[in-house]
């Protein structure tokens, strides 16, 4: 009787391609539109109190931002996800059910 050995074939998964995308230890885009809301913020109103705020405000929103991703790099599509459940589901086998 010939011995059947069921070998698993293994394949290598580079660490860049599972790794979340962050920047400044914070998800890209919501880093990106801080960014942005804090130069459009300084451009258009250009004071020095204006660019002393913008600057403070995106120091903060990077360390809340930051402190978000430590907890789960992927929380900003998980809330997006989230949001767009219902609270509630009727009992139907199919959402396409009419009745």
């Amino acid at each position: 009787m010939p011995e059947v050995f069921c070998l698993l074939e293994r394949n290598r998964v580079h660490r860049a391609l599972s790794r979340p995308n962050l920047l400044l230890g914070a998800d890209r885009e919501l880093v990106l539109v801080t960014g942005l809301a804090t130069v459009i913020l300084i451009f258009v109103v250009l004071t020095v109190y204006s660019a002393l705020i913008g600057l403070t405000l995106w120091i903060l929103a990077i360390g809340v931002l930051r402190r978000m991703a430590k907890a789960d790099p992927l929380m900003r599509k998980v809330y997006i996800r989230h949001m767009r459940y219902r609270r509630t589901y009727r009992p139907t086998a199919t959402p396409w059910r009419k009745g």
